[in-house]
């Protein structure tokens, strides 16, 4: 794939750069932030991750994505490449050469087999050999050796790899060291991996010479800042949007070191300054980003509100039917999940209540059916008896997911208390009220306060069954209630990406503001989310 940087935006408002740290797909802000942008008139690219280390590009309507390989080497940490020697001795070098060993003694076995199954059928038909049975017996005593000491030498090499975890006293140490002598610049030793997104991104971002870039969470900010920088000293100005999708310094870790989170805040903090104007997913969190980083004004808030606007054109998928992919009837109760089936995301509540809400089903529509966590709780399903009542269901295409979610009685949160869940409508709150569910929500803060406040269901305590039971209960004995509160005027209508994309228009507007379209209107929901090439993931984590 080739990046032509030279030529200039024509017949546009201006060239946008979006950059996000994933596949794209899956990620239905960005996809619905390129679409809507692209269709007011921006020239929109959209940079992401490849997958699978190969480029790809295609169309989001008027935006065009283009997936970049990345090379992760920096990821690693310098002591995946060496031996333990004193604690592993015998464990392999981390060279490749452990898978090869142990195919290799799989051959070996699968060749001896061969050669027993020769030796059989030669003494069927009356040619005996005794002194190749004998040879073939010392063979096979052999092979199984041999692959015993290549699987106890390539567990060594597994527990080596795995078994160092970053929060002993060294790494703690370590971790205090750089901190204090680098500040905010010790990720460049205690992350070194957020190099590889700017070794990747930043040359072709630095071709596409954009007017502005628009950089998702906290790794592209730096690739950003850096870009901008640069072409600051080329004499070319470039603006800087950063969208905050969660608050860094309440995220839980996603490896087990204890350098990696105050690495990641480090580097928001030293790249942040940079940013000419902030958007975020909720007024909570931009109080909180204000505070963090000094900002002079609030950021701009973007809610992750669905887009409700007709399917793309030219595509003939059937809607599908929930309740039939369940399995069940219109009589029978049914409570739905979106999202992933992480343990903090609480589904393992809802399965827990099954055995006291007899005759209710359970749909998770989750984005790793057969993922471990998706296993695991249908395995207590199973200890609880009730397997039957639950079942798994792969995401849709986003202009299905709320048709798809209203054939169910109830939306369902459940999520756990953690800094980031407390503070933002997240996108399947949203997804829920446009298919007029009434909710179940956990005592999280923001969304707790929203549904008492409208009226559109229940509020139960964090992980606690029989408050949940109490919630669920009283959402099912009169849910024509609940779905009232979706009547209010304006309520729905203020909760739509329709509605989103003209803030983050205004955003864009006001720092290129030679680039204002004249009597342009908000473009409509058809014409801003319809077209591409490819379906998108429409139910994000």
């Amino acid at each position: 794939m080739e990046f032509d940087g030279a030529a200039e935006a024509r017949n546009t408002r201006g060239r946008v750069v979006m950059l996000v740290d994933n596949g794209v797909n899956g990620d239905s802000r960005v996809q619905k932030a390129a679409r809507s942008a692209a269709a007011a008139g921006w020239e929109v690219i959209l940079l992401g991750r490849s997958p699978h280390g190969q480029p790809q590009s295609w169309r989001l309507g008027d935006a065009e994505v283009r997936l970049l390989p990345m090379p992760d080497p920096l990821a690693r940490r310098r002591h995946e490449y060496r031996r333990a020697w004193l604690r592993w001795p015998l464990a392999y070098p981390p060279n490749g050469i452990a898978p090869w060993r142990a195919q290799a003694a799989k051959a070996r076995q699968a060749d001896l087999r061969f050669r027993q199954a020769q030796l059989t059928l030669a003494a069927r038909a009356g040619r005996p050999d005794p002194l190749g049975q004998r040879l073939l017996r010392l063979r096979t005593l052999t092979a199984q050796l041999r692959r015993r000491w290549v699987s106890f030498r390539y567990w060594q090499l597994t527990r080596a790899q795995n078994g160092r975890k970053y929060r002993n006293p060294w790494d703690r140490s370590f971790t205090w060291f750089w901190q204090r002598t680098r500040g905010d610049g010790a990720w460049r030793r205690l992350e070194p991996g957020l190099w590889d997104y700017e070794l990747a991104y930043g040359p072709v971002v630095d071709q596409l010479a954009p007017d502005l870039i628009h950089a998702n969470d906290f790794r592209m900010l730096g690739v950003a800042a850096r870009a901008k920088i640069r072409a600051q000293t080329a004499g070319r100005t470039i603006r800087l949007v950063w969208d905050a999708h969660e608050f860094l310094p309440g995220l839980k870790p996603w490896r087990d070191n204890a350098r990696w989170l105050p690495a990641n805040v480090g580097h928001e903090r030293e790249y942040a300054p940079y940013a000419d104007a902030v958007v975020t997913v909720s007024e909570a969190l931009g109080d909180l980003l204000r505070g963090q980083h000094d900002l002079t004004e609030r950021p701009a808030v973007v809610l992750n509100a669905p887009a409700v606007g007709d399917r793309p054109t030219g595509v003939d998928e059937p809607q599908p039917d929930i309740r039939r992919l369940c399995g069940i009837g219109p009589e029978v109760p049914l409570l739905v999940y979106s999202g992933a089936a992480g343990h903090q995301r609480g589904v393992d509540t809802m399965v827990a209540a099954l055995p006291e809400l007899p005759g209710a089903h359970v749909a998770m529509v989750v984005n790793k059916p057969t993922g471990p966590q998706t296993l695991e709780v249908l395995r207590r399903a199973a200890r609880l008896g009730v397997a039957d009542r639950v079942h798994v269901l792969p995401y849709v295409a986003h202009w299905q997911v709320v048709p798809f979610l209203a054939g169910a009685d109830v939306g369902v949160i459940p999520i756990h208390h953690w800094p980031n869940h407390e503070i933002a409508l997240i996108t399947k709150f949203f997804e829920y009220s446009h298919a007029r569910l009434p909710i179940v929500v956990s005592d999280v803060k923001t969304m707790a306060d929203t549904v008492r406040s409208t009226g559109q269901g229940e509020v139960f305590r964090a992980e606690d069954v029989a408050d949940y039971v109490r919630a669920v209960r009283a959402v099912l004995a009169d849910p024509a209630r609940y779905r009232a509160a979706y009547d209010r005027p304006g309520l729905l209508e203020s909760w739509t990406w329709e509605a989103q994309a003209g803030i983050l228009d205004e955003v864009y507007t006001r720092l290129l503001p030679g680039s204002a379209r004249p009597g342009a209107g908000l473009p409509s929901s058809a014409d801003a989310l319809a077209g591409g090439s490819r379906p998108t993931v429409g139910l994000p984590a």
